[in-house]
C-alpha cells in the first residue's frame, strides 16, 4: 500500500507542477478523497496514514495534503471535491471506490487519480491509478511463462467485478483450464471446493485402490501358503 500510495503521490506532484510554474516557498496542496466515517472508515484510514508516510519519505515540507471526507457517497463525494476545487487544489487523490467517481466529471478542471482497480469510467479528468485485474493478469502471465506452468485453473470470487476479471483473463490470452467462480459463503464453499477438486471422485478411487491392494495382499498370501505346502516346507507356521 505504501508503495503505491508513493507512486500515486509523486504522480500528483508531477502533475501539480505540470499545471504552471510553482513559486519559492509555495505550498503544494493535493486533495485527498476517502472515507473517514462509515463501513469503509478503516480504508480511508489506512489511506491517509500511508499518505503520511509518503510525504515522509518524499521530504518536502511545501507539500501539503487536504483530506476530505467522501463517506462512500456520490453526493458528498462531489460536494467535497468543490470545496478542494475552491481551495485551488487542481490534484486530488481519490476517491476509492468507483461508484464515487459518478459526478466528479462536472469538475472537469481538477485532475482525480482515482484509486478504483475498475477501468470502465471515460471521463478525462479521471485517472485510475489503482492496480487492476488487467495489470494483475499481465504479471501472472509472465509468472506462468518463466516458470514453463502449462496448467492453470482460476478460481474467481462471485463480487460485482468478477466479469472485469473475466475480461481480462481473456484479454492476457493465459491457456487455462477452468475459471471457477466460487462464493464467499463458507457454508458454500466447502462443496464448490468438493467440486473443484473433484474430491468424490478422488476419494472413490482411493477407497477402491485401498481395496485392490488389500486383496493383492491377501492373494499373495495364499498363493506363498499353497506353495509352501507343495514343498513340504510348511512345517508349523502361522500366517495369520
Amino acid at each position: 500500500m505504501n508503495k503505491i500510495i508513493k507512486i500515486i503521490l509523486l504522480l500528483a506532484l508531477a502533475f501539480s507542477i505540470g499545471f504552471g510554474r510553482v513559486v519559492a516557498n509555495e505550498k503544494i496542496i493535493i486533495g485527498l478523497l476517502v472515507p473517514l466515517t462509515g463501513k469503509n472508515s478503516e480504508i480511508g484510514q489506512s489511506i491517509v496514514k500511508s499518505v503520511r508516510l509518503a510525504v515522509n519519505k518524499i521530504n518536502n515540507p511545501l507539500i501539503e495534503i487536504a483530506p476530505k471526507n467522501t463517506e462512500s457517497n456520490p453526493e458528498t463525494t462531489l460536494r467535497v471535491a468543490k470545496e478542494l476545487s475552491d481551495l485551488g487544489v487542481k490534484i486530488i487523490i481519490g476517491p476509492v471506490f468507483n461508484e464515487s467517481l459518478i459526478y466528479l466529471d462536472e469538475l472537469n478542471e481538477i485532475i482525480f487519480l482515482s484509486l478504483t482497480n475498475k477501468n470502465d469510467n471515460f471521463s478525462k479528468n479521471i485517472i485510475n491509478a489503482g492496480i487492476n485485474a488487467t495489470s494483475q493478469l499481465n504479471a501472472i502471465k509472465k509468472f506462468l511463462e518463466l516458470n514453463e506452468i502449462k496448467k492453470t485453473i482460476f478460481l474467481t470470487p462471485n463480487v460485482d467485478f468478477k466479469n472485469e476479471i473475466k475480461k481480462a483473463i481473456s484479454n492476457s490470452k493465459i491457456n487455462i483450464l477452468e475459471n471457477y467462480i466460487y462464493d464467499n459463503d463458507p457454508t458454500k464453499l466447502t462443496k464448490q471446493i468438493e467440486k473443484i477438486t473433484r474430491y468424490k471422485i478422488r476419494k472413490q478411487n482411493l477407497e477402491d485402490e485401498i481395496i485392490r491392494l488389500e486383496k493383492s495382499d491377501q492373494d499373495n498370501k495364499e498363493k506363498l501358503i499353497e506353495k509352501l505346502k507343495k514343498s513340504d516346507t510348511l512345517g508349523n507356521v502361522n500366517f495369520d
